[in-house]
């Protein structure tokens, strides 16, 4: 017999549509302010299409406990890697939300849009500076987008100088794995370089694929692996004397803020993940906000528009101009507004004191996780890391047949969010654990004795891993089923 706290659980687990009973209402609509249409024409329409009748009290029960299935920054630690999910100061959000701000409109005039201009401007010039580079366009509206702005300028570039046969653009096999996409969107061919034993690119690779065809390098600086490419300095010097571009993958710029300028290791054109390094709520798959900024001898293939300052300081005015041998938009109108806000406002309240701190918390933390997990899970690469550390599961899996992934569903037991797993690539096993600089030592302590606790697991209780998660709404799915059959639709029970 089923007991009264399984029917309730079972109950709160219930969709929407098996909650439905005939004649039920929670809504009511208002009074129509358009003009009446006509329906389309009937072979667009159905009338098989179940809606569910339940009431307000019920719909507002159902989306408040189903939200609370879900992990998010606001309950838990989130040490997803690459996408940074990092505490958000709600200030940032509230600035953003001002009627100025989230009400303006895109197709507004620049004499009715003066202090958005100027904002955009001011943001620009800040990216500047903090990358060392000559300008930057604020279009592109999330990282891979800034990935395929910098490649057609680099296209652009080269096609100028009438150097079609620059094909090939070299990428380091720890690239973040949009660089080869963006590449071959471009239009290039991708060369796969591999990383050396310690995890930098391998410069004999490197020399070796340098000839006439060389169009440029995709760079993801720090790595994937979370380390600083010791070399980069050789690489960049290599490409650029040998005719190409060097194309900075600046997504992981809150591991060397306020400490390393791109522009000063040689780099001619990148972009920056705002919603990562300078504070965008990220979930869900957006929204982002992806700059591009080139250095001297890109700065004029920069996509359109770009924010300018016109005048002195005494009677300056601000309009949206087009660099001179622009690639074009990269979308309707300016970028995300609202994350470029957002970007704003954070720069703003940290200012040039403040800004090298998020680097230097963010590599201490990760540093912290590596010093106290060292021998506890294996370290591919046992050196200083800087935002992020990359562990290897590969002891548990050689001892006790434990993966990874049986790590990560084992996690979600204890209230942690899985962190990045088998990725990069290049590393069994992997699982890649970006604390970010928001988080407490007191917060870092838990997970380190959390994933202490879970190797430990895996020595004396395999299946426990094998089969968590085990308080969850949903267990260990079957996820190649999931992949292969995957329920898209409702059905009764």
């Amino acid at each position: 017999m089923t007991s009264l706290l399984e029917r309730f659980d079972l109950d709160r687990r219930k969709l929407l549509m098996d909650r439905s009973r005939p004649g039920r209402l929670g809504t009511t609509l208002p009074p129509l302010d358009v003009p009446v249409s006509d329906l389309p024409d009937q072979s667009m329409l159905r009338n098989s299409l179940e809606m569910p009748e339940v009431s307000e009290g019920e719909i507002v029960r159902y989306f408040s406990q189903i939200s609370q299935f879900n992990f998010s920054i606001d309950h838990n630690f989130y040490p997803l890697g690459s996408c940074t999910m990092k505490y958000n100061p709600k200030l940032n959000d509230e600035i953003a939300s001002l009627p100025g701000f989230a009400q303006i409109h895109p197709m507004q005039t620049a004499e009715t849009s003066q202090g958005a201009i100027r904002l955009l401007w001011e943001l620009q010039e800040w990216l500047n500076e903090i990358t060392g580079m000559s300008g930057t366009s604020l279009a592109p509206m999330a990282g891979a987008d800034g990935e395929l702005a910098g490649m057609l300028m680099a296209r652009a570039y080269l096609l100028d100088r009438g150097e079609t046969q620059r094909k090939n653009v070299l990428i380091p096999d720890s690239a973040h794995g949009t660089n080869p996409a963006s590449a071959a969107m471009a239009g290039f061919d991708v060369v796969t370089l591999p990383s050396d034993a310690n995890g930098n690119t391998d410069l004999d690779a490197l020399r070796s694929s340098v000839n006439e065809e060389l169009a440029g390098l995709m760079i993801t600086l720090p790595s994937t692996l979370g380390l600083f490419d010791t070399n980069i300095l050789d690489v960049t010097k290599i490409v650029r004397d040998a005719g190409g571009v060097v194309y900075g993958d600046g997504a992981n710029l809150n591991a060397i803020v306020g400490r390393v300028k791109f522009g000063d290791l040689g780099f001619d054109v990148m972009h920056s993940n705002l919603h990562k390094t300078f504070t965008q709520p990220h979930g869900g798959g957006g929204p982002g906000a992806g700059p591009v900024i080139a250095g001297p001898r890109l700065v004029d293939y920069l996509p359109t528009p770009i924010a300018a300052r016109n005048g002195d300081a005494e009677d300056e005015t601000f309009s949206l101009v087009e660099p001179s041998n622009s690639i074009g938009r990269m979308g309707a109108f300016h970028g995300n507004f609202g994350a470029l806000v957002r970007a704003w406002s954070y720069i703003s309240t940290l200012g040039k004191e403040g800004i090298p701190q998020i680097s230097e918390d963010a590599v201490i933390n990760a540093n912290y996780v590596l010093s106290q997990l060292r021998g506890v899970y294996d370290l591919p690469y046992d050196r200083t890391c800087m935002h992020e550390v990359v562990f290897s599961a590969t002891n548990l899996k050689r001892q006790n047949g434990v993966r990874a992934l049986d790590v990560a569903k084992r996690l979600i037991d204890y209230g942690i969010h899985p962190p990045t797993m088998y990725f990069p690539l290049i590393v069994d096993e992997a699982l890649m654990v970006e604390p970010t600089e928001t988080e407490s030592k007191e917060t870092l302590d838990y997970f380190i004795e959390v994933m202490k606790a879970i190797a430990q697991e895996a020595a004396d209780d395999p299946d426990l891993l094998h089969d968590a998660p085990h308080n969850t709404p949903n267990t260990r799915l079957d996820e190649a089923r999931a992949a292969r059959r995957p329920v898209l639709r409702w059905t009764p029970e």
